[in-house]
C-alpha cells in the first residue's frame, strides 16, 4: 500500500474535489469522524456542512498557512477489500498519524481499477495547535508496512506504482557519478514514459534535474542534428559540463529520440489512452481552489501537473505528468478545454504580483530583457560546444584538402 500525503491553506479544494468524484458516482462517503453528518437533505454530500465542521479548527488558529492534511492510500490491485476492512485501515492509519482525535472525512475512490481512499483532515486541532509532522512520510510508510503484515496486503514501495521506475530519482550533483546518474534516468524514462515531442520530453527530464538540449545546424553545407544532457540544480540552474548523448549511447541520440516521439505519438493517438488523465485533471479544476491547491489534488493522484508561466504570472503553457500510467501530455494535446488560456483564467496570478513584475519591467532601461534564465549556463556551453566541433571538422576538411594537393603536385 502507498500513501501520498499533501498539505494545502484551505480544506475546500479537497471537499470540493472529492464531491464532484461523488457526484459522478466516481467516489462515495465510506465515513467520517468528529463531524456532523456531511449530507444535505436530498442525500447529496454537503461541502458546507463539512466546512462547518472544519471552521472552530481554522479559526483558533488562522497564524498556520498550511492547515489541511489530505491523504490518499492506495491498496494493490490485487487486494480485494471490504469497506469494513478499508474502514479499519484508515482508522488505524490516522490514529498512528496522530490525526485520532481531529475531524476527518474518508472518501473511496472506484473511477480506476483499484479501489483506494482519500482522507481529509486539518493540521490544527481544537486548540489551536499545530499537529507535530515531523518525519511524517518515514512515520506514514512504517505505518503502512504494519498494516499490510497486520491485514496480509501485497508489499508495496513507494514508487512501485510508477510502473517500477529503476534509477528514476533527482541526480545528486554531489555524489559524483553524473554521466552515469543521467544515463539510468534518461533510459528509465524512455522505457517507463511516453512523450510525443521534445518539449514534453525536456519537461520529463527536468523533474529529475536533468536537461536536455536539441542541436541542428549546417556545418560546410552538411546538416547536424545532436542532444546534449546535462544536470541541473533544483532551482533549475545548470551545474556541470553537459556532454554529447554519444557518451551514453546512440539509444539516448538524436535519431532515437525522434522514432521514440512517433511510438509515443501512436500510442497516445489510440481510443482511450487519453481518458482517465483527461478525467482526472478535469475533476480537479474547479473556482473554488488556487493553483497550488488543484497541483496538490493532482499530486494525490499521481500527477503532476507543470505550469509555465512568465514574469508577470500568466500561464502561458502546461504539462501534465502522470505516473501511473506514464503519460507526459502538454496540455495542448489533452483538449482546449485544456489549453493554457483556459488554466490563466481559472487560476489568474495576483494582481499585486502582476503590479510588482509591471513596475519592474518599466525601470529596465535595455530595450531588450536580459532576464537570466536557469539554463544560460547549460545553452552557453552547448554552443561553445558546438563551434568547437564546426571548427574542429573544418581543420580536418583542409588538412585533407591539403594532403591532396602534396599528392598532386
Amino acid at each position: 500500500m502507498v500513501a501520498n500525503i499533501r498539505s494545502g491553506s484551505s480544506p475546500g479544494g479537497a471537499l470540493y474535489y472529492n464531491k464532484e468524484k461523488v457526484d459522478k458516482d466516481e467516489a462515495e462517503v465510506l465515513f467520517w469522524q468528529k463531524m456532523l453528518e456531511p449530507f444535505d437533505k436530498h442525500g447529496r454530500m454537503d461541502v458546507d456542512a463539512c466546512m462547518d465542521c472544519f471552521w472552530p479548527y481554522l479559526e483558533a488558529n488562522r497564524r498556520t498557512t498550511n492547515t489541511v492534511f489530505h491523504a490518499s492510500l492506495n491498496p494493490s490491485p490485487e487486494d480485494r477489500l471490504t469497506d469494513d476492512q478499508l474502514r479499519d485501515i484508515a482508522q488505524e492509519y490516522m490514529e498512528r498519524m496522530g490525526y485520532g482525535n481531529q475531524p476527518y472525512i474518508v472518501f473511496k475512490h472506484k473511477d480506476i481499477d483499484r479501489q483506494h481512499l482519500h482522507v481529509v483532515s486539518l493540521r490544527v486541532d481544537e486548540n489551536g495547535h499545530k499537529l507535530p509532522h515531523d518525519f511524517e512520510a518515514r512515520r506514514s510508510m512504517e505505518i503502512l508496512r504494519d498494516l499490510e503484515r497486520k491485514y496480509n496486503l501485497h508489499p508495496s514501495v513507494k514508487g512501485e506504482e510508477q510502473a517500477d521506475k529503476v534509477g528514476l530519482h533527482k541526480v545528486n550533483y554531489r555524489e559524483g557519478n553524473v554521466k552515469q546518474q543521467i544515463s539510468s534516468i534518461v533510459r528509465s524514462c524512455l522505457r517507463n514514459y511516453k512523450c510525443s515531442s521534445y518539449g514534453e520530453f525536456r519537461t520529463l527530464l527536468e523533474l529529475f534535474n536533468v536537461s536536455v538540449e536539441e542541436r541542428t545546424g549546417t556545418i560546410d553545407e552538411r546538416n547536424y542534428a545532436g542532444i546534449v544532457y546535462g544536470a541541473m540544480t533544483d532551482d533549475g540552474y545548470g551545474i556541470g559540463t553537459p556532454f554529447k548523448s554519444s557518451r551514453i549511447g546512440r539509444d539516448v541520440g538524436y535519431k532515437a529520440l525522434q522514432k521514440y516521439y512517433e511510438r509515443s505519438k501512436s500510442a497516445l493517438k489510440q481510443d482511450g489512452s487519453l481518458d482517465r488523465l483527461r478525467q482526472t485533471v478535469r475533476d480537479a479544476m474547479s473556482p473554488h481552489n488556487t493553483r497550488d491547491e488543484f497541483r496538490q489534488l493532482l499530486k494525490a493522484e499521481n500527477i503532476d501537473a507543470i505550469f509555465r508561466i512568465n514574469p508577470v504570472g500568466r500561464i502561458y503553457g502546461v504539462t501534465f505528468i502522470d505516473h501511473n500510467d506514464g503519460i507526459v501530455a502538454n496540455g495542448s494535446v489533452l483538449g482546449k478545454e485544456f489549453s493554457a488560456n483556459v488554466f490563466n483564467e481559472l487560476y489568474p496570478a495576483p494582481k499585486e504580483a502582476q503590479q510588482v513584475a509591471e513596475r519592474q519591467a518599466e525601470q529596465k532601461h535595455e530595450p531588450q530583457s536580459h532576464t537570466s534564465n536557469p539554463l544560460t549556463g547549460i545553452v552557453d556551453t552547448v554552443l561553445d560546444l558546438v563551434d568547437t566541433q564546426a571548427y574542429e571538422e573544418q581543420q580536418r576538411q583542409m588538412q585533407q584538402r591539403r594532403k591532396k594537393r602534396r599528392h598532386r603536385s
